[in-house]
């Protein structure tokens, strides 16, 4: 199972300041250095975290399997085709949503998914979509052309330790889904040191997305020693 680290909130710290540090561009490069599989970077209407230059710099300066994040949009499907990282996982966006609040309705979406998800995948960027654990939605994804699925694991990980159990089950349920469909199924939101290990024990789930924890916990731990527990849960609960 990939590790991929979300540094977004590296930047909402540099953005509360103002100036450069701290830079997310280093902390993607502690991240690697720590042993993350890769980077994710959410660069927002709004830029109230990652800036352009910010996912350039990664883009060109880390070796790292960047994963960007983006709405369907002119402007961010434009940009994804200039910079072609390796991956892009398109989300919803409100702009006033504190966080992404839920997973896309694909079936919903107007025209312009199918266009993005063409146009992306036609340069060889392996595009996913971040959708609930819900079976219609993840046929969707496989006949708008995507490649691969983020599972949103933001209920699961905010529900009351009873009721994880369940909503693991139907995550793994979603997975299976999803491989069935030759979806590659990734999975991401609100995870921690708490809620890793369901997650990561469902074999068809190949890579996780963290990023608010490990760079909160960061202010107690460290990032590279955050991310090596991390790193340490998930190889525990893959067996």
């Amino acid at each position: 199972m990939r590790l991929s680290v979300n540094v977004d909130h590296v930047a909402t710290l540099r953005n509360a300041r103002g100036g450069t540090f701290p830079c997310p561009v280093e902390a993607a490069r502690v991240a690697m250095a720590a042993g993350a599989d890769g980077v994710t970077m959410h660069l927002r209407e709004d830029r109230r975290h990652i800036r352009d230059r910010d996912l350039e710099r990664v883009a060109a300066e880390v070796e790292t399997r960047l994963n960007f994040e983006m709405a369907a949009t002119e402007e961010m499907v434009a940009l994804c085709e200039r910079l072609r990282p390796p991956a892009c996982c398109i989300v919803p966006e409100k702009r006033e949503e504190l966080t992404t609040e839920g997973g896309l309705d694909a079936i919903k979406a107007g025209p312009f998914l199918a266009e993005a998800i063409k146009r992306l995948s036609g340069l060889g960027i392996e595009v996913s979509l971040f959708v609930e654990p819900d079976a219609l939605q993840i046929a969707r994804a496989a006949e708008l052309g995507a490649q691969a699925i983020e599972l949103h694991t933001g209920t699961y990980a905010e529900a009351a330790p009873e009721a994880r159990a369940a909503l693991a089950a139907k995550h793994a349920e979603a997975a299976r889904h999803a491989k069935s469909l030759g979806l590659q199924c990734h999975a991401g939101h609100g995870l921690s040191y708490d809620t890793i290990t369901p997650i990561a024990a469902i074999p068809e789930i190949s890579e996780v997305s963290i990023g608010h924890f490990l760079i909160s916990t960061s202010v107690f731990e460290g990032l590279a020693p955050a991310i090596g527990r991390m790193r340490g849960l998930i190889a525990a609960a893959r067996g």
